[in-house]
């Protein structure tokens, strides 16, 4: 025997008997809603009043330079209009350039661009994909179980005397050795 599913609008909890009168929504943004988009279903005649009241709203990312992060604006799309005063939003809109990616905020890529020192105790033994300087190589030898600590501590991989492949990069022969 075949199994019928039977399905109510999560809006009134009227039995939607038809399939093709069932709507899926899915909630991006709620004042009640905590982060993660929701899914809910609906009848379509309860849908169809939720697009005769939709509101005209232009939704705009604005990337302050200073800020890690942009900030998200929805407003009414006739206020967003009447910020172009040269000509109309219309034309600004279609004359204007893909947004292909969103910029990287200045702050983030000023600090990303610092460069770990890892010939210091605070770096030595991160995995890098540049060659070991001696200096690292002295550091790792003379701190193994400070660094391996610290690297734990992190979530990073720890240095295995046991590993062939560490042992030659931070040259412990005779610690694997001993």
């Amino acid at each position: 025997m075949g199994q019928k599913t039977v399905r109510f609008s999560d809006l009134s909890e009227q039995l939607i008997t038809d399939d093709s009168a069932l709507v899926r929504i899915v909630v991006h943004e709620h004042p009640e809603l905590d982060g993660q988009p929701v899914e809910i279903e609906a009848h379509l005649d309860e849908v169809q009043a939720m697009t005769e009241a939709a509101l005209d709203v232009a939704v705009v990312d604005l990337y302050v330079t200073g800020q890690a992060e942009p900030r998200r604006v929805t407003l009414d799309a006739a206020v967003f209009d009447k910020l172009a005063t040269a000509r109309s939003m219309a034309e600004l809109l279609i004359a204007a350039r893909p947004a292909r990616r969103a910029p990287k905020p200045l702050a983030a890529a000023s600090a990303g661009s610092q460069r770990n020192d890892y010939g210091t105790l605070e770096h030595a033994g991160k995995p890098h994909k540049g060659k070991t300087t001696d200096a690292e190589k002295q550091l790792v030898r003379e701190h193994l179980g400070e660094i391996n600590k610290r690297l734990a501590a992190e979530g990073l991989r720890t240095i295995d005397l046991k590993d062939a492949g560490h042992v030659e990069r931070y040259g412990l022969e005779d610690l694997a050795a001993g």
